[in-house]
């Protein structure tokens, strides 16, 4: 749902669109002239306006010039029946999103207001790094956060607030779900273009026909049906940022145009003979492997480095686990806030559960995991049962995971359950803890190795006479001792 703002002197119009957008579950504000326009947005916040170009006292051009000098970030449509390429160029070089000539085609109208509003909605809803210790706490805490405090991440918030006030280019890797998009605003958000356009675009979700038009625009008559001069994506983000999600999906043929883009600063529109020059700065994002794209011929060389002047990469969920509980409170917070539902926290086995689960789809899935479980969660508490996570991929695979992986795996396990255990000590705990550990390292080890013992004690890094030492302190381990498999006791 968004607030728009009508500003048109036609009764009827406004009528109409009222109703066309109050349908869609938008509030709409409706005035007939720019000054009431003016002292309405000095009063009211709006997500999306629609402008007409002939009004009383003040034209549309000098509205939109005044409205723009108090709110850069909502995106502004002007309204006309005089669709002439003067007034179309004019009203971009001024700030206008977009422009739709009378009378409308509804599904046109729909079209760029969607885009429209879900563009205001990426400028305008912050990302947020975690605030740095001893922030003040009347600090605004609001929008969307990235979150995690492990080593990777920490990482990540100093390279954002490295290059975020550069205009350098930037590339994005990291699998599916891992918060390529978060992290691409985040930097937009911190940079010196943040009062400026923001624009994303999934590049594996436009035909290839389609391409030309949507990053560069056409002119009239390009085409069959271009009946208007249509503004590009990357015109109408001229001193802004520009996001290119999923950037190897790109055809080859754009990918050329792209290059000329980051080189010169030009385009042209499909159709066209005339040099536009614009100012963008370029984010691009991918989850494929771009050099082996480059090598196989389906990425240009070129751009892919001029792309790769700064690289991050976001890391999977499976290698940052101990970031699990604060993703899995701050879920919790949205969601309950969001579905009104008095959900406060997990229970340790749901904790466990979700620690032990490996996450293909990354921050993404566990998000919607949470989401789930709240909105059917009864109570205050959601348990295990809560949780639908698929039983045949609880374990995380071998393959996937490196020892670093393994051991924050352990530490993030040692960190749910050694509490508990502290709680319940008798006074010797550290003696048991201990013990138990390590009887149980070395009975695994001389499993997995069937029996023999040199190559246990060498997968373990000690020695045969350490490991045997160690299986003779407990009466039923002497099998496990007495079988070395005929291996000479000589080994170091």
């Amino acid at each position: 749902m968004g607030k728009i703002l009508l500003i048109d002197d036609d009764e009827g119009l406004i009528h109409f669109l009222k109703r066309f957008f109050e349908r869609k579950g938008h509030v709409v504000t409706a005035c007939g002239d720019g000054l009431t326009a003016i002292d309405i947005l000095g009063r009211l916040s709006a997500d999306l306006i629609l402008l007409d170009y002939k009004l009383p006292q003040m034209n549309g051009l000098d509205t939109l010039t005044e409205i723009k000098k108090m709110d850069a970030k909502t995106p502004v449509i002007l309204m006309t029946a005089y669709g002439t390429t003067d007034l179309a160029i004019e009203a971009m070089k001024r700030g206008a999103y977009d422009y739709l000539i009378k009378p409308f085609d509804r599904k046109e109208l729909s079209r760029i207001s969607a885009d429209a509003l879900l563009v205001s909605h990426q400028m305008k809803e912050m990302v947020l790094l975690p605030f740095p210790e001893g922030a003040p706490e009347g600090q605004d805490r609001g929008g969307l956060r990235i979150i995690g405090a492990s080593r990777q991440m920490q990482e990540i918030y100093k390279r954002i607030g490295q290059i975020a006030e550069s205009d350098v280019s930037v590339l994005i890797t990291g699998e599916s779900g891992t918060g390529k998009e978060l992290a691409a605003r985040a930097i937009y958000h911190h940079s010196r273009r943040q009062a400026n356009p923001f624009i994303a675009i999934n590049c594996a979700a436009i035909p290839e026909t389609l391409f030309e038009s949507e990053l560069f625009g056409h002119e009239r008559g390009a085409f069959t049906g271009a009946d208007r001069i249509s503004i590009g994506k990357i015109e109408r983000c001229d001193n802004g940022t520009l996001f290119l999600d999923e950037i190897g999906e790109m055809p080859l043929a754009m990918q050329t145009k792209l290059l000329r883009v980051l080189q010169e600063g030009e385009i042209e529109r499909l159709g066209g003979n005339r040099t536009i020059r614009v100012n963008a700065r370029i984010i691009a994002a991918t989850n494929k492997n771009l050099e082996a794209e480059t090598a196989a011929g389906r990425f240009r060389n070129d751009l892919y480095w001029r792309l790769k002047v700064i690289t991050i990469d976001m890391p999977p969920l499976r290698r940052r686990i101990e970031d699990i509980p604060a993703l899995v409170d701050y879920f919790l917070t949205r969601f309950s806030e969001e579905y009104q539902r008095p959900v406060w926290r997990l229970s340790d086995a749901a904790l466990s559960k979700l620690s032990a689960y490996d996450w293909p789809g990354n921050v993404r899935e566990l998000e919607n995991c949470i989401r789930r479980a709240v909105i059917l969660s009864a109570g205050g508490v959601i348990t295990e049962n809560n949780l639908t996570i698929p039983g045949g991929q609880s374990a995380i695979s071998h393959q996937a995971l490196s020892c670093e992986d393994w051991m924050g795996r352990l530490k993030q396990q040692l960190e749910i359950i050694l509490p508990e255990i502290l709680r319940l000590s008798s006074g010797d705990t550290h003696a048991h803890v201990i013990d138990m550990t390590e009887t149980i390292l070395i009975e695994k080890a001389v499993e997995l190795c069937g029996g023999n013992q040199v190559q246990a004690a060498r997968m373990l890094g000690v020695s045969r006479n350490t490991l045997r030492d160690r299986l003779k302190k407990k009466p039923e381990n002497a099998a496990l001792e007495a079988s070395d498999n005929g291996m000479a006791d000589d080994w170091p």
